[in-house]
């Protein structure tokens, strides 16, 4: 205790200098949170309202419904939708690293126009999340959208044109154009990252007669795990939380994206502010904020290593 109070008051102006910021972080963040966390014991919905914070309160009957009563409708959209997050996030993050990381490889190599193929691919990134969700949604559209124009009648890939915004292929819609919007990130952060490499090493892997896979698993992505690691970091999280572009895509969040396109915010989103289902929204995003939390303690076990500085 001596300690500490030496310690403050050797460091008093610190202290206060720091205090509007900690004062803000508990407003901005931990107020919020904690409503959030009391909302999801509450029975609030459109007769409950009025009451808002002193509405019937139910303890875990919220977390009850959405996880374990087989006879809500709330609990069968609610896993339709975890599931279809999982399909997302790691579809996503696979071909983002995958699609940055042959793009990374290729614009390092000195070519003519290289800087102007670096500006082109960038441009994706550049456009909003919610503008790439609306023309994504007209582009989609069975009869007039252009990839269907493309597909059928241009190149004669598929007999008969799809619905891409029903049934199956919802999924394909919406992990297409997320793809689209965030290789370039990945791409550029790959691209520093591996000119950082030595062409030493690679000269020493050929001397040892290692080929283009061998030098790609033992001396380029040891290089890159630190990058890669955050980059799943950001993808994943980013995946977890995807919003804009099913919102927009399906009618700017009026639309139902249905069983197979249904991400888990966009479900928290509709049964909190079209159904008025607030409590067991709020359920479902203290759940989503739980798994969240458990995926980067994981992530963070597997590269604690790699990220450290010795």
């Amino acid at each position: 205790m001596d300690y500490l109070k030496q310690n403050f008051k050797k460091n008093k102006l610190a202290y206060l200098l720091i205090l509007p910021a900690i004062i803000a972080m508990l407003m901005i963040h931990f107020v919020p949170m904690a409503e959030g966390l009391y909302i999801s014991l509450l029975k609030l919905n459109q007769y409950t309202l009025l009451k808002f914070l002193h509405a019937p309160f139910i303890g875990l009957e919220n977390f009850y419904t959405i996880l374990f009563d087989p006879s809500s409708t709330l609990r069968i959209g609610f896993m339709d939708a975890v599931r279809n997050t999982v399909i997302y996030t790691i579809v996503v993050n696979l071909s983002v690293l995958i699609i940055g990381l042959w793009l990374a490889h290729v614009l390092k190599q000195q070519f003519k126009g290289r800087g102007i193929a670096r500006t082109l691919l960038l441009l994706p990134w550049v456009v909003p999340s919610y503008v790439v969700g609306l023309l994504w949604g007209f582009m989609w559209r069975q009869d007039s959208g252009i990839i269907n124009k493309i597909l059928v009648d241009y190149l004669h890939i598929l007999p008969n044109k799809p619905f891409w915004l029903i049934g199956p292929n919802v999924l394909i819609a919406i992990i297409i154009p997320t793809v689209w919007r965030s290789f370039p990130m990945t791409m550029i952060m790959l691209l520093a990252a591996l000119q950082t490499i030595s062409d030493d090493y690679y000269e020493a892997a050929e001397i040892d007669g290692a080929t283009g896979w061998q030098k790609l698993i033992y001396v380029t992505l040891p290089f890159l795990k630190p990058v890669i690691g955050t980059l799943i970091l950001f993808g994943m999280i980013g995946s977890i939380y995807s919003y804009n572009i099913v919102a927009m895509m399906f009618g700017n969040g009026a639309g139902y994206p249905g069983d197979w396109g249904d991400l888990v915010m966009t479900n928290i989103s509709r049964n909190s502010f079209n159904m008025w289902q607030f409590g067991t929204g709020a359920a479902a995003s203290v759940m989503l904020m739980i798994a969240v939390l458990t995926l980067t303690g994981i992530w963070y076990k597997i590269f604690k290593d790699s990220l450290s500085m010795e």
